[in-house]
């Protein structure tokens, strides 16, 4: 990076002495992005149980590169980025809170680099709170240590965009753009689509308005997607019949992608849901939506701060970005997950912390006493309302987790042990912690055929998963069953002999 002590420039001019910000990063700069950064990763073994266990998504990642189960079937959708992410300990180890511990770990260090990366850009106490709210959200504290891409995707989303400001603006910070490069290659090595959708204005940018760093940016920006989604597309020709058919799947997956107002779905979701597919049910209370409007409003604000501080593009392109990042989760898709706002909360949090800054240090002594009592009273409101939704949303997730647990310890009382075959409801999960692989021959999770799974029946333990009053497959209506809670256990009988054994 440039040295933090020389004026920042903005659009290629060097600014007046009023949009001068943070001359000097060393000291308590550093340390209040430290000091968020290691609150961050507090809170998350505080809040977040490492013993949760892992969710539906997480043993499809996990599993790819683990030491406790078979690869399950990955999706057209999904990319590599995650289970590479977590083989450091999954190739080698299954216990879930080493994992937890892990990528809290490193989601409070990619906090700290991310929001380092827009030293100059922005004054220290700014970035210290935009990385204070953006932690503070439950859906943020909540996926932080979970082995999902999109918190990893809004970190991705911080580096390219603070790094193409900050390449633009001084054509000598080399580190600038390989960080463009770098933040645009973890995004796409995530979610290729996601990465597309958030760097559109910065690509809008290069194309359309002229600039002396215009080449190199555009090769570092696309040369990061490239990177990143290099694999995808490669995988997309060798698995998935090529690229066109691998977006077609991961459309037809989501939903089919077109025109679907979310924005309803999205509120819902605020609640604690994880997944809100179908999206049914009440909307979540006032105290818990507020937030949600407010964040567009205050970001206007923050805009507004910054023209008049001459910082205008430091701002804007972020909005930007975080507005095409959020375009496909809230008017393309049929259902919602408030996770996958998480890029957009990442770049709205920091117009959005200006304004708060600007409201407590607005010249007037007559109402600055007020203005920051009732900052302070709001934020705190906030805090409270999102760890009240955060420990719904924990313990809910826990419950869930329990119970497929204690359905692979009947599993194993049953013989159905590694290595084994499930198929059927929730077969995924339930396959990742029995240790056993799981195989569908319908849906989006197709991988199988009634003739193959019996003839794996033939050598493994085979076990169909059905809900307690719902019907097996036909292959499978003669088979042992046994009662277990909410679901139906179907046991494939062991081979006669001389038919093969099971070993």
């Amino acid at each position: 990076m440039a040295n933090s002590s020389n004026v920042t420039l903005v659009g290629g001019r060097r600014p007046g002495p009023s949009s001068v910000v943070g001359t000097s990063w060393r000291g308590r700069g550093e340390l209040a992005l430290a000091a968020v950064a290691a609150a961050f990763t507090l809170a998350q073994l505080a809040l977040v149980r490492p013993g949760m266990g892992l969710g539906w998504d997480e043993t499809v990642y996990v599993s790819q590169i683990s030491a406790h189960a078979p690869p399950a079937f990955f999706s057209a959708p999904r990319a590599r980025g995650v289970s590479l992410l977590v083989a450091p300990i999954t190739s080698w180890s299954s216990s879930t809170p080493l994992l937890r511990v892990y990528l809290a770990l490193l989601s409070g260090l990619g906090l700290y680099l991310a929001l380092r990366v827009w030293r100059g850009l922005f004054p220290a106490r700014v970035l210290a709170l935009a990385g204070a709210l953006f932690a503070s959200l439950w859906v943020t504290m909540f996926y932080g240590p979970q082995a999902m891409p999109n918190y990893w995707v809004a970190i991705g989303a911080l580096i390219c965009v603070g790094c193409f400001l900050r390449a633009r603006a001084d054509r000598c910070d080399r580190a600038a753009l390989g960080g463009v490069g770098a933040g645009a290659a973890l995004m796409a090595w995530m979610r290729p689509t996601d990465a597309i959708w958030t760097v559109l204005p910065l690509l809008a940018l290069l194309v359309c308005v002229r600039g002396r760093r215009r080449p190199a940016l555009l090769t570092a920006l696309v040369a990061g997607l490239v990177a990143g989604a290099g694999e995808w597309v490669v995988e997309a020709y060798v698995s998935y019949g090529g690229l066109g058919q691998r977006l077609s799947d991961a459309s037809h997956i989501q939903g089919g992608l077109g025109w679907n107002i979310a924005v309803g779905d999205q509120l819902r979701s605020l609640g604690g849901r994880a997944l809100c597919r179908p999206c049914t049910g009440a909307m979540p209370g006032v105290a818990v939506m507020a937030w949600w409007f407010v964040l567009p409003l205050l970001a206007a604000l923050g805009l507004a701060v910054a023209v008049r501080a001459r910082r205008t593009a430091a701002t804007l392109v972020p909005l930007a970005c975080a507005t095409t990042a959020a375009v496909p989760y809230l008017f393309l898709i049929g259902y919602a997950a408030p996770r996958f706002l998480l890029p957009a909360y990442a770049l709205l949090a920091i117009p959005v912390a200006e304004a708060f800054v600007h409201l407590v240090t607005v010249p007037g002594r007559a109402w600055r006493p007020a203005a920051v009592a009732l900052v302070a009273l709001v934020l705190a409101g906030h805090l409270a309302v999102q760890y009240a939704v955060l420990e719904k949303a924990v313990d809910r997730t826990t419950a869930a987790h329990r119970g497929w647990a204690r359905t692979a310890g009947e599993l194993h009382r049953l013989g159905v042990r590694p290595p084994c075959l499930l198929t059927g409801s929730e077969a995924i999960p339930i396959a990742f912690y029995t240790g056993c692989s799981s195989a569908q021959t319908s849906g989006h999770n197709a991988n199988a055929t009634r003739v193959g799974i019996l003839r794996t029946a033939a050598r493994i333990p085979v076990a169909v998963l059905a809900p307690a009053n719902g019907s097996p497959p036909a292959y499978a209506r003669g088979w042992p069953s046994h009662r277990y809670g909410a679901v139906r256990i179907h046991v494939a009988p062991a081979p006669a002999a001389g038919e093969g054994g099971r070993g």
